[in-house]
């Protein structure tokens, strides 16, 4: 019987809920191998993921059986759980509504990776809603601005 064999690469870009900077920086590093090893825990390839205070991104080598949504929805969930356990905060923690989820080939891996990786670097020059527009023009995403993230300006 033949196998099924794929190569699928999606970039998650998720924030916190109000876009508020609560992800500190003494704990962001563990909260992101945490999102890592739920990513792991799904049999999906966790490749890299960092954020900023406000914001997420997660690279994933996602295979076919795994709906987009159902990942980006453990890993809200399960790390929202994890960082209210660990009482990182003083209040609630939750994430925005709503995600971008972003395909690559095989070929960008290590230009979206090295742009994960240096994204306080990069944020010094651009802001997450500029960033985010970015991407949605940059992939030909329709949208309506009332249905993106609540955004600090």
């Amino acid at each position: 019987m033949a196998s099924t064999y794929s190569q699928i690469y999606i970039q998650y870009v998720f924030a916190v809920k109000g876009r508020v900077n609560l992800l500190k920086r003494p704990w962001r590093d563990e909260v992101s191998k945490y999102i890592s090893g739920i990513i792991k825990g799904k049999n999906q390839k966790a490749i890299i993921v960092n954020g900023m205070a406000d914001h997420v991104h997660a690279f994933v080598g996602l295979k076919p059986a795994m709906p987009i949504s159902d990942l980006i929805r453990d890993i809200k969930n399960n790390s929202t759980n994890f960082i209210n356990e660990q009482k990182f905060l003083k209040g609630k923690f939750e994430w925005q509504e709503g995600y971008g989820a972003f395909s690559y080939s095989h070929s960008q891996m290590n230009h979206v990776y090295q742009y994960i990786a240096n994204q306080e670097e990069h944020h010094r020059k651009k802001t997450f809603k500029e960033e985010y527009f970015d991407f949605l023009e940059k992939f030909e995403i329709e949208y309506e601005e009332q249905y993106l993230f609540d955004w600090l300006d």
